[in-house]
């Protein structure tokens, strides 16, 4: 297999993937602190996703980016966003999370993935800052549509985690990394 030229300096690389890695770190800590009860309940008289369908929707969109980008990797099973649990889940996005980040090595260092697939209907994308932009972005809008979820279902997530998602040194600390660069 021809490898193409690096897209990204092994420092860039490095911190993308510190990046993603508290990304995910964010995921679980909500994960950790949601209230049970919160898993599947919805607002009276809605149809919006449940925080479960949510969470599944992440994992399985992970997915489908590693079965269109990166089909050489091995995937876990879909989520069914109606039967889930958060352990099961948190164990997915785990699982989907370390397989995104290889990927992104892989997309970004030695070319082994060449376009990002977003979905079958997009257009790919070349490697780069933007895919990586678009896989955070992607997770942080249905974090923040959890927390908000939680909060209007009565179950807003305690001190720890509202606020431990703000504080990235300490997430950082939390993957293993020193502190932001």
């Amino acid at each position: 297999m021809v490898r193409s030229k690096p897209v990204a300096s092994p420092e860039l690389l490095q911190g993308m993937q510190e990046a993603f890695a508290v990304n995910e770190r964010m995921n679980q800590l909500v994960l950790e602190h949601l209230d049970p009860k919160a898993w599947r309940a919805q607002l009276p008289g809605s149809k919006l996703r449940t925080i479960a369908a949510i969470f599944a929707h992440v994992h399985n969109v992970r997915c489908k980016w590693l079965r269109l980008s990166a089909p050489h990797l091995k995937r876990p099973d879909l989520l069914n966003r109606t039967r889930c649990t958060q352990d099961e889940t948190r164990e997915s996005l785990a699982q989907t999370a370390n397989l995104c980040s290889q990927m992104l090595t892989e997309a970004l260092c030695d070319g082994r993935v060449r376009k990002f697939h977003r979905d079958g209907w997009a257009k790919p994308w070349t490697p780069g800052t933007a895919m990586f932009a678009y896989m955070i972005t992607h997770e942080a809008h249905h974090r923040g549509q959890v927390c908000m979820l939680a909060h209007q279902l009565g179950f807003p997530l305690p001190g720890p985690a509202s606020y431990g998602l703000w504080n990235w040194e300490k997430l950082w600390k939390q993957c293993g990394y020193g502190p932001p660069r």
